[in-house]
């Protein structure tokens, strides 16, 4: 890999831009106000680093009269560490979703929220409340780190979760953008402080030589420098044994190591993962992160710093499509990493602590908190917070945190956490749930309650196929087909997404749909329920018409090999792709419905191929995504024709 030190070598668009921005103000300090409904393309890059994107209602674009102005509107992301929100914050974000938005507020699987719909010339104004009510957007986008993750749980009885709450918020203080801009711009120089950092934050920040070696780096943004990080840095904090984070997903992970007396001596380290990718581009990559050993309390700033810093000198600036720090990992390996590592945090690490093995956790329904209070999980289907017929569930969000002043705190799975619920507040909480058709852990359909999916169509400018829309209906024909199969108890992780950058994380699912054409999608198979192996592409492009014929052969498989208790995702994880293929290559229907059609298996006979023209048929059926059946027959008739 080339090392791309700040300033120096070819560089981006992008980083010219980045460099140019005064720390991030222009042009969004000019554009701001100039009286168009939309920024520039310069000011939307810089715009991210804000916390927003500007965004067309994609329906509208296509109904709309030829000639006719886009309508645009901007999308606001809120950087809460560990997925805290104040209650007053969330009454804040609900008004403003009314007021300003499109009425509904979203769930993100990094344990914020976004507010879609608003308009620019609405924007500050959203802004400032935000902030004034305990909450921020700055660094919730943009080439930086983004919003640091951690185990929603609020258990008090187990330190461990407080360890890892605390060093999200302590993480996310650390590589803050600190130029300043986001206050001039937004709110008129003022500096909102929710509360202050620790002052082990503030010294380890400016402490120059430990995590911020090399060259160009300015007072202003210690760590940083005048352009940031080439692309989004992703970090999350994880307690042994629960992986409701999707640590290996990240760019950096922590794991929280205590000792015999619930101490906290430091973390197990873990690096390179990442989902992003494009379709029919190899170079792009889904990659799970690496384990690099164990770090001590004392010197876990040090270490952050140092691997942001590698990722800052080290990482691409002229290709953004390879300039994430997982193709540093995956080029380097993990030993010479480990080895440049050394430039910036110059101590050898130790060897990762043995941990328990990972377990899914998504903390629906009641538990206690270990204080004698109480916290509920309630279900989020695709992350959105609206009301619509038979479930008011903004309405009983909003009633809630009204009345009892409880916070909240979001999930890494588009769920949220109602905390600090006292013995004689839970009935009637629990009331207001079941008015506004909130559905207990066990009444939810198993394949919806582990299902994600991305918003999609109408706001993202990078869907390809719809996602958050499509999902209840594919999960009802899923769950029609598992019954009429037999397998009415069958559950797994399923996840969707509207294009290959992998926002709900499909690549880790057991199985997933990712958007390659419109009303089409690639299916990926064989991710882990715990989430810690990645799935592979089965299918390139399966149309939706067609879900039931292109699953219906893996579901037969399913029941008629698996071993005892064995999970749908272990089981083609087992069974790998290219066995699965075949099964379903020569698989007749054996549904009692299409056998009374008159249905019935076609008579095959079997031709041996040579070596170099199965290699070729191979290609073919992953670069079309059709069965070898169908290539070889359309060859045929081709050629005999």
């Amino acid at each position: 890999m080339t090392n791309n030190l700040i300033n120096t070598g070819k560089v981006s668009k992008v980083e010219v831009l980045k460099q140019k921005s005064n720390f991030l103000r222009g042009p969004i300090d000019t554009e701001l106000n100039d009286g168009n409904p939309f920024f520039s393309q310069d000011g939307i890059q810089i715009l991210k680093f804000h916390g927003s994107y500007q965004q067309k209602d994609r329906d509208l674009e296509k109904a709309k009269a030829k000639g006719e102005e886009a309508q645009y509107s901007m999308m606001l992301r809120t950087r809460s560490p560990g997925g805290f929100i104040p209650w007053q914050l969330y009454v804040a974000l609900d008004k403003l979703s009314d007021r300003y938005g499109n009425h509904t507020l979203r769930a993100t699987t990094r344990q914020g929220f976004q507010l879609h719909g608003i308009l620019k010339e609405n924007l500050k104004a959203v802004i400032v409340d935000i902030t004034k009510n305990m909450g921020s957007t700055v660094g919730a986008c943009g080439d930086i780190n983004r919003n640091v993750m951690a185990p929603p749980a609020p258990f008090k009885n187990k330190p461990e979760y407080d360890y890892a709450r605390e060093y999200a918020v302590k993480l996310a203080d650390l590589l803050a953008p600190q130029a300043g801009a986001y206050y001039d711009i937004w709110l008129d120089g003022e500096v909102a402080v929710t509360a202050s950092e620790a002052p082990e934050v503030t010294e380890a920040r400016k402490r120059q030589g430990a995590g911020t070696a090399k060259t160009n780096i300015s007072d202003i943004e210690p760590i940083y420098g005048t352009q940031y990080l080439p692309r989004k840095f992703k970090i999350a904090i994880a307690v042994a044994g629960d992986n409701s984070v999707d640590l290996y997903t990240n760019d950096l992970s922590l794991v929280v190591i205590t000792n015999a007396a619930n101490e906290l001596e430091g973390f197990n380290v873990y690096v390179g993962g990442g989902l992003g990718r494009a379709h029919n581009n190899d170079a792009t990559i889904v990659r799970i992160a690496d384990s690099i050993g164990f770090v001590p309390v004392a010197k876990v700033y040090d270490l952050v710093k140092a691997i942001v810093a590698l990722q800052r000198d080290y990482g691409d600036r002229h290709n953004r499509r390879h300039s994430r720090f997982k193709y540093i990992l995956e080029e380097w390996g993990v030993e010479k990493f480990k080895q440049v590592l050394l430039e910036y945090y110059p101590t050898k690490l130790a060897d990762s602590r043995e941990l328990p093995p990972f377990k899914y956790q998504d903390y629906l329904g009641w538990h206690e908190q270990g204080d004698g209070k109480y916290f509920v999980g309630v279900s989020i289907e695709s992350g959105r917070v609206l009301d619509r017929e038979g479930l008011q569930l903004k309405t009983a969000l909003r009633e809630i945190s009204e009345k009892f002043h409880h916070d909240f705190v979001l999930t890494p799975n588009q769920n949220l956490l109602i905390t600090e619920i006292a013995a004689d507040e839970k009935e009637e909480i629990q009331k207001i749930l079941d008015r506004c058709g909130i559905l207990a852990p066990d009444q939810i359909d198993t394949l919806v309650r582990y299902s994600m999916a991305c918003p999609a169509f109408p706001t993202c400018g990078l869907a390809i196929a719809e996602s958050e829309r499509a999902l209840p209906d594919i999960l009802a024909r899923i769950r029609k087909l598992l019954v009429r199969l037999g397998l009415e108890d069958e559950t797994f992780v399923t996840r969707i997404t509207g294009c290959p950058n992998g926002c709900a994380r499909p690549y880790m699912a057991e199985l997933a749909f990712v958007g390659s054409a419109v009303d089409e999608y690639q299916v990926w198979l064989g991710g882990s329920f715990n989430s810690t192996r990645l799935a592979q592409p089965y299918v390139q492009r399966l149309h939706i018409n067609n879900l039931e014929k292109g699953l219906e052969p893996l579901f037969f498989y399913f029941k008629k090999d698996r071993v005892e208790d064995e999970s749908f995702g272990d089981f083609c994880d087992r069974k790998g792709i290219e066995d699965l293929r075949q099964f379903a290559e020569t698989y007749v229907s054996e549904l009692p419905e299409e056998k009374a059609k008159g249905k019935r298996r076609d008579v095959r006979h079997r031709v041996t191929l040579s070596a170099k023209s199965f290699e070729l048929l191979k290609k073919a059926v992953e670069e079309q995504g059709s069965s070898m059946k169908d290539i070889v027959e359309a060859a045929l008739e081709k050629y005999l024709a």
